[in-house]
């Protein structure tokens, strides 16, 4: 023994060509993912082909600069320092949308500001109480955050006027299902990388289709740049309403309690400690984003799940890997051309792919549900009157039309008020004085008493600091 002390396979530096292998392996992962949010939100505010082309740069400049931090860190402040990817997150997507319809972009970017510096104010304490935001909490609203942009990816394949002439064609129909049915074959039957890549070769495949229709259009393409990016805050100076602000607020909150269940899972398959210092720089890092998508016109971030499964695949632990991948999202983000190309991709094929993509989303909040005690709890009751209320201005957007528009911003928007209800109803039914055993409506669902509820609280965080 020469008393060397060998690195830990997350601090291991790859050859070059190797880094650029795996890290380019990981961005066409979570590439369809992360553009996806900029082509509905932009389709669902009406913006343009080119200004969604400059919101999808914008996104993937973010997502690159916070990969790099969270990978590599920022001294004792920002990043995990674990092998992460992070990409827009859906769960910023509706509130976004009604904040647009309601308050205008400037009001979204300046909410979108003020979420981000909230994020870095509240990451310490966030990561000393991370036990109020167990699984019935977090299913919830992952269950709801696919959920309630359903109808955006109907609205993408249908029209968005359904008294326009062209609303619901059945050729629009079929390349949006078509598209669906693609992904469904590659996932069935395709190893691999490709298997991985179900959706992107679902969206080629579905865009080539309408190309031999003739009815592409490319034509904004051309006169985009091949190097540059938007200034800052391109819709104007931001605006700060209240109930925007609270709203985007709460959304933080989401995004903070789904990149804690990552990291969490992230540091279990590296096999490296988690401790409550990397967990609030990771957070920090989380807050940054809404801080630089204010600025840039971009979108929150959080960690992406899909980069933990290919890390589960290829098991490879380096951090560098991740940084890489960060470093070809920063290059992508500096190409307008690129992003004027994926902004005219027809609202069919990104409506197919987005209705896999959420109902992924929904599918991995019910997996997290499945996993959560009822029999004898008061578990049932929560999840129920979170998802009930959550759901009402979904099938009804007119619900709260009556009510002052600060509520509507908040409780008619489905996410924010799902997570508030959870995570009042939470404290209520979980953490506030003694209750008599469930009655019968929270002991109508038998769960198999054997299998463990992946409880998330600091038990989960290794209490020392580096």
């Amino acid at each position: 023994m020469d008393g060397t002390v060998r690195k830990h396979p997350v601090d291991e530096v790859l050859p070059i060509p190797r880094l650029a292998v795996l890290g380019l392996q990981h961005v066409l992962i979570m590439y369809t993912g992360c553009v996806t949010v900029p082509l509905v939100f932009g389709a669902a505010v009406g913006l343009d082909t080119s200004t969604i082309g400059l919101l999808i740069n914008a996104d993937l400049l973010v997502a690159g600069v916070i990969t790099i931090i969270q990978a590599l860190g920022v001294g004792r402040v920002l990043g995990v320092r674990l092998p992460v990817v992070a990409g827009a997150t859906f769960a910023g997507v509706s509130p976004m949308i009604l904040i647009a319809s309601n308050h205008g972009l400037q009001a979204v970017y300046g909410s979108m500001l003020a979420a981000g510096v909230f994020g870095l104010l509240i990451a310490t304490p966030f990561a000393r109480v991370v036990r109020f935001f167990p699984p019935v909490v977090t299913g919830t609203v992952i269950t709801i955050i696919g959920l309630s942009v359903i109808n955006v990816a109907a609205g993408l394949i249908l029209g968005p006027d359904p008294a326009a002439d062209d609303y619901a064609q059945p050729v629009n129909l079929a390349i949006g299902f078509g598209v669906v049915l693609v992904i469904v074959l590659v996932t069935r039957f395709v190893r691999g990388l490709l298997g991985q890549l179900a959706v992107m070769i679902g969206l080629v495949l579905g865009t080539a289709v309408v190309g031999v229709r003739g009815d592409l259009d490319f034509s904004s393409v051309g006169d985009a740049d091949w190097v540059g990016f938007a200034a800052p805050f391109h819709f104007g100076a931001p605006e700060f309403p209240p109930a925007a602000v609270i709203a985007m607020c709460v959304v933080m909150l989401v995004i903070f309690t789904e990149s804690t269940a990552d990291m969490l899972t992230v540091s279990k398959l590296v096999g490296k400690d988690l401790t409550r210092s990397d967990l609030r720089r990771g957070l920090m890092a989380d807050g940054l984003s809404g801080v630089l998508a204010g600025f840039f016109n971009s979108f929150l971030d959080t960690v992406f799940a899909q980069n933990i499964g290919l890390l589960s695949v290829t098991r490879v632990r380096s951090r560098y890997v991740a940084a890489t991948a960060g470093l070809f999202l920063v290059l992508l983000g500096l190409v307008p051309k690129m992003g004027e190309v994926i902004a005219s991709l027809p609202g069919p094929v990104i409506g197919g792919a987005g209705l896999v993509m959420f109902g992924t989303v929904a599918a991995v909040g019910i997996r997290t549900l499945a996993e959560v005690e009822y029999e004898g709890t008061h578990n049932l009751t929560l999840v129920s009157v979170s998802l009930g209320l959550g759901l009402l201005p979904v099938a009804a957007p007119t619900a709260f039309v009556n009510l002052p528009e600060a509520f509507q911003t908040i409780a008619g928007n489905a996410i924010t008020a799902t997570a508030v209800t959870a995570f009042l109803l939470n404290l209520l039914l979980n953490h506030t004085g003694r209750f008599a055993p469930a009655g019968p409506m929270d002991s109508g669902v038998s769960v198999d008493a054997q299998a463990p509820a992946p409880v998330l609280d600091l038990g989960d965080v290794d209490r020392r600091e580096p």
